[in-house]
């Protein structure tokens, strides 16, 4: 679906710059377990990392909002942290707590060598291509990554944490092991991401979910310089492929961000004031944010929240999507009341 070849979908539109009204949306997280049937398929999987490799199932989940809601993009379901699996670093999902990993040394990160890395996300590049041959050209895909800070956070203190302390406190004390982690992590995550690109994803995404814990220096040294060496790696090989970026909690650090890394798209929090959004839109395509707790209310809270974006928004480049991901609680039939409200081609009115 290479853009400007008479691409009609709304999303890839937007990609490429354009205005459409009303904008294209989907939502992170679309696929999961605020969904009757995403449940029904996770019991027949066995553990989630069993559903993340397995082909069959994966598309399943993929496909399913894409069936109940008709989103204009589809995003692979998988997770961030197979890329630090497929680096020979064990990974567990268990309930209640979610990802666990043993902390890496700073001592073990020179014999990290990516032996075998694509081999073991093989069942995730077949994902993409059956993914792509099920899609329409109505709806764009999106393959996606975890940016090296916020991979490298779970790595280091073996679980997620409030503040990433334990990572920010190896960033400090180690800073030559902490930044080749980071650079290693660039360079698997580019070439991840380009096989799924070779195997139809139409857009990437890069979530940064950590971003926004990092002070000025720690900022340019693990929220921009790593995803600038991903970008840069991309554009060598797939030159007009958007990137959308999502640094999650950036505040002001957003301003220049799409400069800094050359991203293409910003993904942005609910935290971001439209005001902001709007001077960052003047510069390119947007990506958000509604605050996920409004889908959750519904009611006035979601159509108070719908509104004011499309009001400040909707006449410039808009992906509509929440400012994270949508949360199990959700209510499925807030996600219709969302949808109807966006597509009404008259801010909600």
């Amino acid at each position: 679906m290479a853009i400007g070849s008479g691409v009609k979908n709304p999303f890839m539109r937007v990609m490429a710059g354009e205005t459409v009204s009303p904008p294209p949306v989907w939502i992170m997280r679309q696929a999961g377990r605020y969904l009757p049937e995403y449940l029904e398929t996770r019991k027949k999987a066995g553990s989630f990392l069993d559903l993340c490799f397995n082909p069959d199932r994966a598309v399943e989940v993929t496909l399913q909002p894409i069936r109940r809601f008709g989103f204009d993009a589809s995003i692979l379901f998988s997770d961030i942290l197979v890329v630090p699996q497929a680096l020979s670093r064990n990974l567990d999902f268990v309930e209640g707590t979610g990802p666990v990993m043993t902390p890496i040394r700073a001592d073990e990160i020179t014999g990290i060598d990516g032996a075998g890395f694509h081999d073991h996300l093989a069942p995730v590049y077949e994902t993409v291509r059956r993914l792509r041959a099920e899609l329409s050209d109505n709806t764009a895909l999106i393959g996606f990554c975890g940016a090296p800070w916020t991979v490298a956070t779970y790595m280091i203190a073996g679980r997620g944490t409030p503040d990433q302390a334990p990572a920010r406190l190896f960033a400090l004390e180690h800073p030559a092991a902490f930044d080749r982690l980071l650079m290693l992590l660039a360079d698997h995550s580019a070439q991840y991401l380009s096989r799924q690109i070779d195997a139809g994803a139409d857009v990437v995404q890069i979530f940064d979910s950590w971003a926004g814990v990092l002070d000025e220096g720690l900022f340019e040294r693990c929220a921009i310089l790593p995803v600038k060496r991903i970008v840069d790696q991309l554009r060598g090989k797939h030159g007009n492929v958007p990137i959308i970026g999502f640094p999650k909690g950036s505040g002001s650090r957003f301003d220049n961000y799409r400069q800094k890394t050359g991203v293409d798209v910003l993904g942005l929090d609910w935290t971001v004031p439209l005001d902001q959004a709007a001077r960052l839109q003047a510069d390119g395509p947007v990506q958000g944010n509604l605050d996920p707790m409004r889908l959750v209310a519904g009611g006035e809270a979601l159509v108070t929240g719908v509104r004011a974006i499309l009001d400040r928004l909707g006449n410039g480049p808009l992906v509509f999507n929440l400012g994270h991901g949508v949360v199990p609680e959700t209510p499925v039939s807030h996600v219709e009341e969302l949808i109807r409200l966006v597509r009404a081609g008259d801010h909600g009115r």
